[in-house]
């Protein structure tokens, strides 16, 4: 038996003793007509979805052998470059080689010219370093004397600059506390 959902709609049941409640019956066979039309809808429209996937099926199988016979002419042709690139890179790397070495002979050279520069440099900064060295002691040396001929000339210029009644006095003093008069 084939039933719509208009069919469940429109049914309708004979009343018997101690029957089904008829509201409950009645909203019952609607949310069952209504599921089941949603389920009708679901089903014409998959398989319209259906038809139009498989027009798209049709369509990428095409696409697929379209691209298989470009992608078997294209690995061909990557095979061919590839092999001339290889060739190729064989020559460059050769010549590159060639290069490296010439110019790390260069460069070892150079490094044994900068290396005699720098022994040279070292030897230059050892003397004036010396010479400084010399040189700082000789100005201490200087400063010292210096300092030291400055410290007699006061010291004989306080002595010649002495009042006489100081001296007189310092004549009745203890040695003692004239040189610590002298010294202070």
């Amino acid at each position: 038996m084939n039933v719509s959902p208009l069919d469940l709609r429109q049914q309708r049941f004979r009343l018997a003793f101690r029957g089904f409640d008829r509201i409950e019956v009645a909203a019952f066979l609607a949310a069952v007509a209504e599921d089941y039309e949603h389920a009708l809808l679901e089903t014409d429209r998959l398989r319209q979805d259906l038809m139009r996937m498989e027009a798209v099926l049709a369509e990428h199988r095409e696409h697929e052998r379209n691209l298989q016979n470009t992608l078997m002419t294209a690995q061909r042709l990557s095979e061919g470059i590839k092999a001339n690139a290889e060739a190729e890179a064989r020559r460059i790397i050769l010549e590159a080689e060639g290069r490296s070495d010439l110019l790390i002979e260069k460069t070892q050279s150079r490094l044994e010219d900068i290396q005699r520069e720098i022994d040279g440099l070292k030897l230059k900064r050892r003397d004036v370093e010396t010479s400084i060295e010399s040189t700082i002691q000789t100005l201490r040396n200087t400063l010292e004397f210096v300092r030291e001929q400055e410290a007699r000339e006061r010291e004989d210029k306080i002595l010649f600059h002495r009042p006489r009644h100081a001296e007189a006095a310092g004549a009745h003093e203890a040695p003692e506390s004239r040189e610590a008069r002298r010294l202070g």
